[in-house]
């Protein structure tokens, strides 16, 4: 049974000036694409922060004991794990801002997604964990300014 065609959200904004706008329906088809993306994007920022504290305390420990018991092999394997996270972090949200939504908070795990409401910017908000996009707000009103989407919007919005 074949599905109706919706056009992919993956495609690269990098040459183009013009800002992305996502109907309701590319919102939601990009959400699914996009869910795993997200979470790993999220487990590399955790990973980092690990390594992170790990670095920290060798430092610590080298600086205590008066610069005399510095673990190369340690120190080059944590550096090594740091620096692995991070380019898989960058490839993740690469990815994600490349299929045109935004990135709003890694600890929360929420993207944004342009759209138009009677002819303004406004974004779909969607959170890690939430089944649906049901959420959206002003450009300059974030996280806290969620509305939930009702008829009024529906009857108002439109995406290009």
């Amino acid at each position: 049974m074949a599905r109706a065609a919706v056009p992919s959200p993956f495609r690269s904004r990098a040459c183009s000036a013009v800002p992305r706008y996502f109907t309701l329906t590319q919102a939601q088809s990009a959400v699914r694409e996009i869910e795993p993306l997200l979470r790993e994007a999220c487990d590399r920022k955790a990973e980092l922060a690990a390594a992170g504290a790990d670095l920290h305390a060798e430092g610590e420990r080298v600086r205590i004991s008066g610069g005399a018991l510095v673990d190369h092999g340690k120190l080059s394997r944590i550096v090594e794990r740091r620096d692995q996270a991070v380019g898989r972090l960058r490839a993740a949200l690469e990815t994600i801002q490349d299929s045109g939504c935004l990135v709003k908070d890694l600890d929360l795990g929420l993207l944004d997604f342009p759209t138009l409401l009677r002819g303004e910017e406004v974004y779909l908000c969607w959170k890690l964990g939430e089944s649906d996009i049901a959420f959206w707000h002003g450009v300059d009103e974030g996280y806290r300014g969620r509305k939930p989407i009702d008829r009024d919007f529906l009857e108002n919005h439109r995406g290009e």
